[in-house]
Order: structure tokens, then sequence, then C-alpha cells
């Protein structure tokens, strides 16, 4: 008897618990419901096109700007300054007066000289007097022929005499020519490295000061010589001076538009590296001597090339990547071939199609797959803003 209660106990519960299962799955559905995981909200990002038109291809270096000429402005006599006619910095041109040198010493000189000449003509005007004379009396037989070739002995060398004056008095006013320092080329004068009533001679080294050409101006920029061959296919293709545009150091200034001059002979071998020069116009001073600048020459122009924001391509461990948005609203990682990086634009060589959606910024928020929703105007620049703030440190 105390076996079938125990039976029946253990009946009695099992159907009570398959009914508390019964009654949780048929009753309660909405609290199941509840438990399922919700899908993810899109992730904001910026969004491009990938644009096509026509894309110059650049070759970037590094260079330094150098004077087209520098002129040290120096005496060739010693003397005392007595005026200085220029102000530094000012613009001069060829054969304006920077400094006057004493010449009263020269100007004697050429006065003594002068007289000197004066002296032996008139003693010539007197000589050849008594050679005409002494010749008509020599062939009535009334002067001896030894008296005849003394006075014309006399003449040539009073005719010599008026030689030796007359180069003394050139060489006199080649002297006090140089009393006056002038400059040689049309350029920027620099610092003055003497003063008014000092003593200045060939011997100072410093000179007055530096006038400096900075129109033309040049510029020597290396690049990689394995560039080389590029360089001169494309040089015998078009027969004509590559261009070559020099921006300041964080490339946000274009200072200027120039010609390449000239390949240097020869390549670097502790650099691997070939120089090159080229030169400017510089009509308006934007490049000046000693300026750390980038230089871009321009190669060749690529037709139809396809570009996108240079914040679209990403590094991964198997290269450059970028996200393209889905027709779906996701998005799909997608390997490219960057050719090259410019003016904040990045040329694509493979990867991409022409008017395909690329996200520009917020790309650390992504993973393939993942739902997204654009953002523009104002809205997009504050997410770009406050991505800059939140990216992870690479």
């Amino acid at each position: 008897m105390k076996k079938k209660i125990v039976i029946s106990v253990a009946v009695l519960a099992a159907v009570a618990a398959s009914a508390g299962l019964l009654h949780l799955t048929h009753f309660h559905p909405m609290e199941k419901a509840a438990a399922a995981p919700t899908p993810a909200p899109p992730v904001p990002i910026v969004a491009g096109t990938v644009t096509q038109h026509d894309v110059p291809i650049y070759l970037t270096g590094v260079g330094t700007v150098i004077a087209y000429n520098t002129d040290i402005v120096r005496a060739q006599i010693q003397g005392q300054i007595t005026s200085i006619n220029f102000t530094e910095g000012q613009r001069v041109h060829a054969g304006d007066l920077l400094a006057q040198i004493d010449p009263r010493p020269y100007q004697a000189l050429i006065d003594q000289y002068a007289a000197n000449l004066e002296r032996d003509q008139a003693q010539l005007a007197n000589a050849r007097a008594n050679q005409t004379r002494y010749s008509q009396l020599g062939d009535k037989g009334w002067a001896t022929p030894q008296l005849v070739e003394t006075q014309n002995a006399q003449v040539s060398q009073l005719q010599a005499a008026i030689k030796a004056d007359q180069a003394l008095i050139d060489a006199a006013n080649v002297q006090l020519s140089f009393t006056r320092l002038t400059s040689p080329i049309e350029g920027v004068v620099g610092i003055r490295q003497i003063d008014v009533g000092n003593i200045i001679s060939p011997s100072n080294t410093n000179g007055l000061c530096v006038v400096t050409q900075l129109d033309p101006i040049s510029l020597i920029f290396t690049l990689p010589e394995t560039v080389l061959p590029q360089i001169q296919q494309q040089q015998r293709e078009t027969k004509a001076a590559l261009s070559v545009l020099a921006y300041n150091q964080d490339n946000t200034i274009r200072l200027g538009e120039g010609q390449l001059g000239l390949v240097n002979n020869e390549i670097l071998q502790t650099t691997g590296s070939i120089q090159l020069k080229a030169n400017f116009a510089n009509k308006e001073n934007g490049l000046w001597p000693g300026e750390l600048v980038n230089a871009r020459l321009l190669l060749n122009t690529r037709h139809n090339g396809l570009t996108v924001p240079a914040s679209v391509v990403q590094q991964g461990p198997n290269g450059p990547y970028a996200y393209v948005v889905n027709p779906d609203g996701t998005v799909s990682l997608r390997q490219i071939k960057v050719a090259q990086v410019s003016d904040g634009q990045a040329l694509i060589d493979s990867g991409l199609k022409a008017n395909e959606q690329v996200v520009v910024d917020g790309q650390y928020k992504l993973r393939p797959g993942t739902h997204v929703v654009p953002l523009h105007g104002k809205a997009a620049d504050e997410a770009v803003a406050q991505d800059a703030l939140q990216a992870p440190i690479p």
C-alpha cells in the first residue's frame, strides 16, 4: 500500500512540471520575445563618391631654393668710404651706385700723369721742329748725318713717352672708376658689412654687401634614382621642358611654377638619388634663397583617372583598402591600389569604380556587413571633428 502511494506522488509531480512548462510556453510569448537579441542601429558615417577626371601625375621630392646669381660687392682698391648709397633690402639694378670711396688720391694721380703727357707732347713738338730743320740742313750738307739721326731718335723717344703717359692715365682712370662700388647684377641688397668713414680694401672678405638675384631663381631637389627612366622617357616624348611646382613644407601654399632645367650628370651613391634643377620666374618673390620646399615634377596626365578623398584610403595587413557603401546600406571592405596622393586626393589604380559610394570618415567603427547611415552638411562636419578626437591612435 505504501508503495502505491509513493508511485502516485511521483506521477503527480511529473504532471505538475509538464503543466508548468506548457504554461510558460503558451501563455508568456512576449517574455520569450523580449529575451531575443535586438539588431544594432546603423553606424553614422560620412560618405563620398568616386569621381572620374583628368589627374596630373607628379613625382615629389624635397629641395632647396638657390639664387640664380649671388655677388659679394668687394673693393678692388683701398680707400675710405665716403658715402653709402643704398638701403638694406633695397632692390637695385646692374650699375647702380652702392658706395663711394674717396676718389681724391686717384684723381691726383690722373692730374699728375696728364701733366706729364702735356710736357712730353710739348717736347715732341719741339723735337719735330728740330727734326725738320736738321733734315733740311742735312740735305744741303750743312748738318752731319749723325745729328739728323740723333734728332730722329729723340722724336721716337718722346712719342713712346707720350704713349706711356697715356697708358698711365688710362690705368689711373680705371683705378678712379673703382672708387664707385656699383651693383654687378639686378637683385636685392643684403646686410651692410661696413660703415661710412671706415677703410675698405680688397682684403676685406665680407666686402660691402651681398647682392642676390631673385628673378629668376633656381630650385635644386632630389628624387629616387628609380624614377630616372620615367623622366628620360617623358623628356624624349614631349621634347619640351617638364613643369615643376614648388610648395611650402606642409604643402598648403603653392610658391611658384617653373621649368625643369637639367637632370644632374651623376647619381648620388650615398643616397641613391638624383639631383634636378628647375628655374622659376619668381616675379612675386614667392621663393627665397635657402628656403626648404617640396617640389612636384609633372610627369604626365592620366585621363579619366579615379580619385577619392585621401581619408578614404585605409592601411591594413594586406595593403590599402577602402569601405564601399552597398545599395542595401551595408559596407564591404575593398582592397585597392593607390597611384599617388596629392592635394588631399588619392588617385586609384584599381579596386574602385566611378560613382561608387565610399566611406570618407568613421571607418574605425565599421566591419564588413555593418549597416550605415550617411551624414550630410553640418552633421557630417561635426562627425568628422568628433571622430578626430575619439579615433584610436594607430
